[in-house]
């Protein structure tokens, strides 16, 4: 029996000997591997912390004491530590152990965590919450160099500094988030990997300025100044002009170094933050060969060669779009693309290549890429911006008022000038005249394409991952223009149209393979806010959105068989939609469905009744089928398809028993 099958609980890893919790490391190591091979997940990050989730678990007693991991993506370890060992082998499949944190799982895991940058702000308000309820209780939060650029990490550091309460933040610096971590974050974070004796050299300094003489308070100042000055040059100032005791940096893969620190660190009630070196995908060649991609894998095979290569190798709609791009940035020298610390993910690893400086990674910072993108905008560049559905929900307010705001036409003060516009730049640049008291004539801010991936479910990563909510949160705003590809080729058409356009556009499309089904109806040009009928029939109405277009196609065929004639329309806008062709498929039709891959809450189908009823026109043969009002858990994208019933099988017999 292995140390790890022994382990039902935390308990049971402290009755092990230091010279047992090696062992274990590397145990813990081959189960993840072997799991994550066969289920996928994300491999890199977690095996870079086993050991200090080891330590962590051997010094406190995170029973009482609460941990936090940021993202929670690589909380495998502590898992399998946490009592769930014996069913890790279900990890990401439906009904099994989650991927991320999750707080009907386990009480072990204090949140439902998915997103970045939000453990010290929750772990702030868990350590002050037990100083106003006078409990004895440690709290702990884990932060990648990442991760740490994120600026609701940087609010909650300054906020944990100057209250002082007993939280520890742990800074696991691997020198990546998925991507490498860029900016002068991590520039400032590669200075201080370079002083590894930083306490050491500290505390030696102290001892020696505490040597000297103090005559008097203007001398006692004089040496506050000289120890700063002395310390600062070592490493961690930031953090301690923050109110953190800084400590490290220190291997985080050296079991005795990170169990003593810990140990030591465990006697104060002050913010602290340890800074610990890691390797990420530590144990794993692959990973450590590709840490791109062994970021987060779907499933494996291992080939007669010992090569690995993944289950399906079907081309994706994200595949579709980095082709098209760099084709549009081909012909298109204003075409800029910007990615918040997912370019292998969202598809622009090889715009990066061809187009360097025209390529921006801003890091796990969704407010500043759509920010980004309005200064750019403003001066007539025309921005893509690729982000996962769920993530750009975190920048609103920038889509409210740095693009949506700020697409309206200028109004002109009394008496300014206006003069015809000038030719553009070699950049498609529009300049403003030169001439005195004129009012420059520049493009509108705020015309920028938002290609949003991962648009409905996502699958295994489960609920803090599936874009599920951004119709309702885009088409709420002034002037925005949504639009969903049925399939590749129209992606493609989608991504050009929109550069016709003078408006933010909103372009979604699902975490999947591109159709199998025959291409329908792609012959058909776009134009703003036209559906598209792929179907003729006069027994009803399928109107579908996006992903659901293929499976409305397969429910018309089901229904044909009972001898149904079902026409089949393919959407393409949310907004506008084609009031004209909607109007009149209410008044011919004995009904009309609405499909759509997204909450029913504020979305497509929200949106046709809202128009129909602000028409005059009745609503009451109008069926809205989408997801329900609730988070939907975690599992593969076709199995809570069939949950939710947005197969073809569950839309006919809907469309059958509505009737």
């Amino acid at each position: 029996m292995t140390l790890l099958d022994q382990i039902n609980s935390p308990q049971d890893l402290k009755k092990l000997s230091l010279e047992q919790l090696p062992q274990l490391a590397e145990e813990v190591r081959k189960r993840i591997i072997e799991v994550v091979y066969k289920n996928g997940g994300h491999l890199g990050s977690n095996l870079g912390v086993v050991e200090l989730t080891i330590a962590l678990h051997y010094i406190f007693d995170l029973g009482k004491d609460r941990l936090i991991w940021d993202v929670s993506h690589q909380s495998y370890t502590h898992k399998l530590l946490t009592g769930r060992a014996k069913d890790f082998h279900t990890l990401r499949q439906f009904g099994g152990i989650s991927g991320f944190s999750q707080r009907n799982e386990s009480g072990y895991d204090p949140f439902t965590l998915g997103h970045a940058g939000t453990s010290v702000s929750l772990g702030l308000g868990l350590a002050y919450a037990s100083t106003l309820l006078r409990e004895d209780r440690k709290v702990i939060a884990v932060l990648g160099d990442g991760a740490l650029g994120c600026g609701v990490a940087f609010e909650a550091l300054n906020h944990a500094g100057a209250l002082k309460k007993d939280l520890l933040v742990i800074l696991n610096d691997n020198r990546m988030s998925i991507s490498y971590t860029i900016g002068a974050m991590a520039n400032y974070l590669n200075k201080l990997r370079m002083a590894p004796l930083y306490n050491e050299l500290k505390t030696e300094i102290y001892k020696m300025l505490e040597r000297i003489p103090v005559v008097g308070q203007p001398m006692e100042r004089a040496l506050n100044h000289l120890r700063a000055a002395a310390v600062a040059p070592l490493g961690g100032f930031i953090f301690e002009e923050l109110g953190f005791a800084y400590y490290g940096p220190i291997d985080g893969h050296h079991l005795p170094t990170l169990i003593g620190t810990l140990k030591e660190i465990k006697r104060f009630t002050k913010p602290i933050l340890l800074h610990i070196i890691t390797e990420k995908g530590k144990g794993s060649p692959h990973a450590l060969e590709d840490p791109y991609r062994f970021h987060g894998i779907g499933p494996l095979k291992i080939t007669e060669e010992g090569k690995l290569s993944r289950v399906s190798d079907k081309p994706t709609y994200t595949d579709v779009f980095s082709k098209a791009i760099i084709k549009l940035a081909q012909h298109n020298k204003s075409v800029v693309a910007i990615t918040a610390a997912m370019p292998e993910g969202t598809g622009l690893t090889e715009f990066e290549k061809v187009f360097p400086e025209r390529y921006f990674d801003v890091g796990i910072c969704e407010q500043h890429a759509v920010g980004l993108a309005a200064g750019l905008s403003a001066r007539g560049l025309r921005p893509i911006v690729a982000i996962y559905s769920t993530f750009l929900q975190r920048a609103f307010d920038q889509l409210f008022q740095e693009i949506a705001l700020q697409n309206s036409p200028a109004v002109a003060e009394p008496g300014s000038i206006f003069t015809p516009l000038e030719a553009p730049n070699a950049f498609g640049v529009i300049e403003p005249s030169s001439r005195k008291g004129a009012l420059p004539c520049s493009p509108l801010t705020g015309q920028v394409i938002f290609a949003l991936d991962r648009a409905g479910l996502v699958g295994a990563d489960g609920p803090t991952h599936h874009g599920v909510f951004d119709i309702t949160y885009t088409r709420l705003l002034p002037g925005f223009i949504l639009m969903a590809p049925k399939d590749g080729l129209e992606l493609e058409k989608m991504l050009e149209f929109a550069f016709t356009l003078s408006k933010p556009v909103v372009i979604r499309y699902p975490r999947t393979g591109l159709p199998d089904s025959a291409r329908v109806g792609t012959s058909q040009s776009i134009q703003l806010g036209q559906a598209e009928i792929i179907k003729p029939g006069r027994d009803g109405v399928l109107f579908a959105y996006g992903s659901m277009v293929y499976p409305a196609l397969e429910a018309a065929q089901i229904l044909a068989q009972e001898g149904k004639e079902i026409m089949v329309v393919n959407a393409r806008f949310a907004w506008p939609l084609d009031e004209k062709l909607l109007v009149r498929l209410v008044e011919e039709q004995p009904f009309l469905v609405t499909l759509e891959e997204h909450t029913l809450k504020g979305g497509f189908g929200s949106a046709v009744l809202e128009t129909l009823v602000r028409l005059g026109k009745p609503i009451q043969r109008v069926i809205t089928i989408g997801l329900p009002d609730e988070f939907i858990p975690h599992g593969s994208r076709d199995k809570l398809l069939e949950i939710v019933g947005l197969t073809p099988e569950a839309i006919a017999r809907k469309v059958t028993s509505s009737k």
